[in-house]
């Protein structure tokens, strides 16, 4: 089975540059081939997708990602307020958005869900209990799961 999406990118919205770093190479030691994009907070994440909804002619399919992976605790829009204008919006809402955060709150938990979010995972400490994750991720999103397609119909 191949582990590569045939369409769209991952984003990764966290502003923590090492976390970043780490998340890349759990996905990559995973087998995750798609292109990851990375943002450091969710203004940047909501500009982002406001672009490529903008920037795309009225019969094609707009560049978005296949799947967002989101902290929650971020400078200028947190990752709360950037999945609530995500889940709100009526083009942007069916994309999947998995909180990968430190946070393990009951409340942020809840709140997360609430909004809209498709799964919700506390960051491991450990590197390779995070490629772990990354791995269960890749199964689930990339294999198990039927995503929309954002293919030019």
């Amino acid at each position: 089975m191949q582990n590569k999406i045939k369409y769209g990118s991952i984003l990764v919205t966290d502003d923590d540059e090492g976390d970043r770093f780490l998340i890349e190479k759990a996905m990559r030691a995973n087998g995750v081939e798609n292109e990851i994009r990375f943002l450091g907070d969710g203004q940047a994440l909501v500009d982002h997708l406001n672009g490529s909804l903008k920037s795309t002619h009225p019969n094609d399919s707009p560049d978005l990602p296949c799947l967002i992976l989101l902290d929650l605790n971020m400078p200028l829009l947190d990752g709360r307020e950037a999945l609530k204008i995500v889940k709100n919006h009526s083009r942007l809402k069916e994309i999947p958005v998995v909180v990968l955060t430190n946070s393990d709150n009951p409340e942020d938990i809840l709140c997360s869900y609430q909004e809209g979010a498709n799964s919700f995972f506390t960051k491991p400490l450990d590197y390779l209990d995070l490629v772990s994750l990354m791995g269960l991720l890749r199964n689930y999103w990339f294999q198990t799961a039927q995503l929309p397609s954002r293919q030019p119909r």
